[in-house]
C-alpha cells in the first residue's frame, strides 16, 4: 500500500518525507486555507513547492464547479510540475474534465467518492484515482470500509480498469490497516494518524527495560 500525507503544511511534510515513508501528498481547499492562514502566501507556490518535497503524485484541487472553468483551472494546475495529480470532484463537470485530462496523460484524481456507482464512474472516465471517504461515512453511522471493499472487488472485475483506490478520510490505524487488508492501493493519511501507526504500548515497555539494562552493563557502543 502506497501512503500519502493528507496535509498542505510544508514542515510536516518535510519532516515525514524524510523517514522515507511517503509516497505522494493529497491537499484540498481546506487545507490550503489552514496552511496560507498560517503563513500567507500564494497557492500555487504553495503547491509548487510541495512538488520539490516529493516526487510522487501530488494532488491539487480545482475550485470551479462549472466544466468550462474547472478545465482551464485543471490544465493550469497541471503545468505546475509533472508530478500533479489534478483532484476534480465526483459531478458530472469533474467527470467530463476528468476523461479530458486522463486522455492527455495528466494524472486525475477524483475526489468526494461515497458510493461504489461513483467509483464505477470515475474509472469509467479514467480516473488515476478514486477517493472513498470513510471517516465521514463513518461519522453518519454507515460502514466506510464496507465501501472500500465494494469499490476495490468491482475493480477486481475489470482488469482494464486502471484506477487506484486511495482510501480518504481516514481517522485512525484501523481504517489503514484494514484497507490494506481489503487490497486498496492507495491511504491518505493526517500526519498525526501516520505518527500512531509507529505506536504500541508494548514497543515502548520493551525499549525501556532494553535501555535500563544496557545502562547497567556500564559500557558505550560508540566508545568500543
Amino acid at each position: 500500500m502506497k501512503f500519502f500525507i493528507d496535509s498542505a503544511d510544508i514542515n510536516e511534510i518535510k519532516d515525514l518525507a524524510d523517514s522515507g515513508l511517503l509516497d505522494g501528498v493529497t491537499t484540498n481547499p481546506s487545507l490550503i486555507k489552514k496552511q496560507l492562514d498560517k503563513t500567507g502566501g500564494d497557492f500555487l507556490e504553495l503547491i509548487a513547492d510541495i512538488c520539490k518535497i516529493i516526487d510522487g503524485p501530488v494532488s491539487a484541487e480545482v475550485a470551479a464547479l462549472d466544466f468550462d472553468t474547472m478545465l482551464k483551472e485543471a490544465e493550469k494546475l497541471a503545468n505546475i510540475a509533472s508530478n500533479i495529480a489534478v483532484k476534480l470532484p465526483l459531478t458530472p463537470a469533474g467527470l467530463k474534465t476528468c476523461k479530458i485530462l486522463s486522455q492527455k496523460g495528466i494524472m486525475v484524481n477524483v475526489t468526494l467518492c461515497f458510493s461504489a456507482a461513483q467509483a464505477l464512474l470515475a474509472a469509467k472516465a479514467g480516473a488515476t484515482f478514486i477517493s472513498p471517504f470513510v471517516g465521514r461515512l463513518d461519522d453518519l453511522s454507515q460502514d466506510g470500509l464496507q465501501l472500500i471493499e465494494d469499490i476495490v472487488d468491482i475493480y477486481e472485475q475489470y482488469p482494464n480498469f486502471t484506477t487506484e483506490v486511495l482510501v480518504a478520510s481516514i481517522r485512525n490505524p484501523n481504517h489503514i490497516v484494514e484497507s490494506a487488508k481489503m487490497g486498496a492501493h492507495v491511504a491518505t493519511i493526517p500526519p498525526n494518524v501516520i505518527r500512531q501507526l509507529y505506536s504500541h504500548p508494548l514497543t515502548d515497555k520493551g525499549l525501556a527495560t532494553f535501555v535500563a539494562d544496557w545502562e547497567k552493563t556500564g559500557q558505550s557502543i560508540l566508545a568500543a
